[in-house]
């Protein structure tokens, strides 16, 4: 005992983790009764008895335990009863509401002052007192912040310059921004919202395709984009007549005279948005700001079979929605005067970002969260390393099971802190939503990160999300409890075995925070939502004991990625198909994977023939088990893909060549010769695991 008395601070902060490894489970007052040695009536008796260095052990170890139990760290406070998240509706086909709203009346907006995103926007200039609001910077340089005062203004020059060139004040222009996030695009919508304009975002991932079919659909004759590059793509479809439209290009970055002289000849007015802002601070027009329940923003779908679809979303919805995350989370948003930091566009240099930025809120998509989880035990490169940071998750996720939040640990000290600094060390929160979560990763990281970590779930059509964690539920693999703004109730998928009366269904979703349909498409609107302004989901849940939701499966054979790009495998297969050597194809996606990996059956008949021709000898059996003519045909099969126009993330990244044909014998086919996914993703599963060991992207 006398050496524990000696100890450095470091060890006896490390001897006390361990004790409180032992006793973590007792009450504190069977702690304080256990040391209560003064209730003893032959206590002088017992100090002459004992020696002194037990005594000052003793001593020692005792104001060890009372300093922890008075310094103990405290649990995040829920703010409803974790066993009961949720509650159903009297009447209401089993419908199920946050618990954490004015009962069964869903939320519409936070503050009465913020019903559209004109207003959140205004509110946090009052309230922000000219704080900054948008950063962004260059390389080796430190953030450049934009003040609220200087967004609003330069939205409102930006809003009158398009209004002095044509644009309308009215929900029925549409401004098309293509560009990736930054500053000026945040500019750009509030320059929308300003004037009652809808913002219709363009992304890289749509293709050239969706792009032109995008700007014909919703009529936009104003496309703002950030590069050169993104302009003369746009000057194309005009050269071609493919976009007749379009009539003006806002460039975000310098442009040169070429690309003014090319868009010129097109009947396309190039400018920067400097210019465009200049003008309209000569030509400033009052705002025109909207009403909730008008259109403020147009989102296409990235299009998994046939062209994209255009959510239409109004002010109301959006306001709706993040006023849900507002109540479960109390988190710094625009109308809190919260600043926003952007990065500087190349995800190789978002480390260096952070450290710079030093964030307290972090939004993140899966895939991040899974290369922060593999580069941390990547770094354990010897199994004295590797054991001590599994005994170190091992007790920080026991203190996150008991709703213990905290950055300050030993094992913080000695092992996470560097974890902790790479995100610049202020993170209080992250966000993670876009495809499903690992439990272990965000078990662990909740624990190494010292932060709050939330999973959310949702889609483009109800404005993001409808299910959120809620706090101090740290427990994984659900999708948390119903938003304040939403009802979800799970109904019968007969065909697929899922029936609501068993707790699980298809996702049905409704509230303020539901989209008003597809743009121009009524037969699609029909499909998403009902009558009654249910919108269908396509995903298939259960309800938890604790009324939280669990994601179990996927209606239809459409599913994520993990950085959150739809996937139809179907539409894949049908392209590798006409491979020559292959006889038959499943492609296999897990939304806890970032890429797609497949299962061949090639043609006996022709394989041997076509294999010849590359090279290679062989029976068929000898064939199948050839790495080379593997490869082979793999290359065949995303050549094939390129040609078709798939995108990178649609092309798989490896395959496990199988001998036997998939039949309705074998239960791997249906009667009508479809393909049994389910059964097919059981059948390989081993084979489907040793292809995500062995790949790396």
């Amino acid at each position: 005992m006398l050496t524990f008395l000696i100890l450095s601070g470091g060890s006896i902060w490390l001897l006390m983790e361990f004790a409180v490894s032992i006793i973590d489970k007792m009450e504190a007052r069977e702690i304080l009764k256990s040391l209560r040695l003064l209730e003893y009536e032959d206590f002088n008796q017992f100090l002459r008895n004992v020696p002194a260095a037990t005594v000052l052990g003793l001593g020692a170890f005792a104001a060890v335990i009372a300093f922890w139990l008075a310094s103990r760290p405290k649990a995040v406070k829920p703010p409803c009863n974790l066993l009961m998240q949720s509650k159903e509706l009297e009447a209401g086909d089993g419908a199920r509401h946050s618990v954490l709203g004015d009962g069964p009346k869903l939320l519409t907006h936070y503050y009465d002052d913020a019903m559209t995103m004109y207003e959140v926007f205004q509110r946090g200039l009052h309230i922000s007192e000219n704080e900054p609001c948008l950063g962004s910077r260059k390389p080796n340089q430190p953030y450049e912040w934009l003040s609220y005062k200087e967004v609003s203004n330069r939205a409102e020059w930006l809003g009158s310059g398009l209004l002095y060139q044509g644009c309308m004040a009215s929900t029925d222009q549409f401004i098309g921004v293509f560009a990736q996030n930054r500053p000026e695009w945040i500019i750009s919508e509030l320059a929308c919202y300003t004037y009652s304009m809808v913002v219709v975002p363009l992304y890289d991932t749509l293709g050239h395709g969706a792009i032109r079919y995008i700007i014909n659909m919703a009529d936009i004759s104003t496309v703002i984009c950030d590069k050169p590059e993104k302009a003369r793509l746009l000057l194309e479809h005009v050269e071609k007549g493919e976009t007749p439209g379009l009539k003006s290009v806002v460039l975000m970055d310098p442009v040169d005279l070429e690309l003014i002289e090319r868009g010129r000849k097109c009947s396309v007015r190039i400018q920067t948005m400097r210019e465009l802002e200049e003008c309209g601070k000569q030509n400033r027009r009052a705002p025109f700001p909207p009403k909730p329940e008008d259109l403020s923003i147009v989102c296409f779908t990235s299009g998994t079979t046939g062209n994209p679809k255009g959510a239409m979303l109004t002010h109301g919805n959006v306001v709706a929605d993040f006023s849900g995350f507002l109540k479960v989370t109390e988190s710094v948003v625009y109308c809190h005067g919260g600043r926003i930091g952007f990065f500087q566009g190349d995800i190789r240099l978002l480390s260096d970002d952070m450290k710079t930025l030093r964030p307290t809120i972090f939004p993140v998509v899966p895939r991040l969260l899974n290369r922060m989880y593999d580069k941390i035990f990547s770094q354990a490169d010897t199994l004295i390393k590797r054991w001590i940071l599994e005994f170190a998750s091992r007790r920080k996720e026991a203190e996150v099971r008991r709703g213990v939040i905290r950055n300050n640990s030993i094992w913080d000290r000695l092992l996470f802190n560097k974890v902790q600094a790479s995100l610049g060390g202020r993170v209080r929160m992250i966000v993670t939503g876009a495809a499903p979560a690992s439990p272990t990763v965000l078990g662990f990281l909740r624990a190494a990160l010292g932060c709050q970590v939330y999973e959310g779930y949702g889609q483009t059509e109800c404005t993001a999300g409808c299910t959120f964690t809620t706090p101090g539920d740290w427990t994984s693999g659900h999708v948390g409890a119903p938003l304040p703004c939403n009802f979800i109730k799970l109904v019968n998928v007969e065909d697929m075995n899922y029936f609501a009366s068993k707790g699980e269904g298809e996702i049905c979703v409704k509230g303020p925070n539901v989209f008003k349909g597809y743009l121009k498409d009524k037969e699609k609107t029909a499909e998403a939502l009902d009558d009654s302004g249910w919108l269908y989901t396509g995903d298939i849940g259960k309800w938890l004991p604790n009324g939280t939701l669990k994601i179990i499966d996927r209606k239809k054979h459409i599913f994520k990625l993990a950085q959150g790009e739809y996937i139809a495998p179907e539409k894949i297969e049908n392209i590798y198909i006409r491979s020559e050597p292959v006889s038959q194809i499943y492609v296999h996606g897990d939304s806890l994977q970032a890429f797609l990996v497949g299962i061949v059956v090639p043609d006996a008949e022709v394989m041997p023939g076509w294999a010849k021709k590359k090279g290679f000898e062989g029976s068929f059996a000898e064939l199948c088990n050839n790495l080379e003519l593997k490869k082979a045909i793999m290359a065949d099969m995303v050549r094939l893909g390129k040609e078709s126009g798939l995108h990178s993330f649609e092309q798989v990244k490896a395959i496990h060549i199988h001998k036997e044909t998939f039949t309705v014998q074998n239960g791997l086919l249906t009667p009508t010769l479809k393909a049994k996914r389910p059964e097919l993703r059981d059948f390989f599963k081993e084979e489907i695991a040793e292809l995500y060991a062995t790949v790396s992207v």
